[in-house]
């Protein structure tokens, strides 16, 4: 296996663990930040008007996205230093062919 195999493997896992161990939280604080930039921009208290749902899905959406890239990434980071530490070569350093001379 080459360098990249680890690091995609690496950032499959991190998107696993996300899924199973921060999503929900994610959510929940992304979702408290978007009521609190809606009571900032609307004023408090907040009522449940178009604009603050979308202000609320808004840091919703975000905080599940950050921190899906920040597992991915540091997966992917995981992965390349397992490839290091396993000794794989990189995608191209490859072994060259014998060539017969005439």
């Amino acid at each position: 296996m080459n360098r990249k195999s680890y690091t995609l493997i690496g950032a499959a896992v991190g998107l696993a663990l996300f899924l199973a161990l921060a999503l929900l939280p994610s959510l929940l604080y992304g979702g408290y930040a978007g009521v609190l930039l809606a009571g900032g921009i609307v004023g408090t208290p907040v009522k449940a008007t178009l604009l603050v749902r979308g202000l609320i899905v808004f840091g919703m959406v975000l905080g599940v996205v950050s921190v899906a890239a920040l597992f991915a990434v540091g997966g992917a980071v995981a992965g390349a230093a397992v490839s290091i530490l396993a000794g794989a070569k990189p995608e191209h350093e490859t072994t060259p062919v014998a060539v017969k001379a005439n």
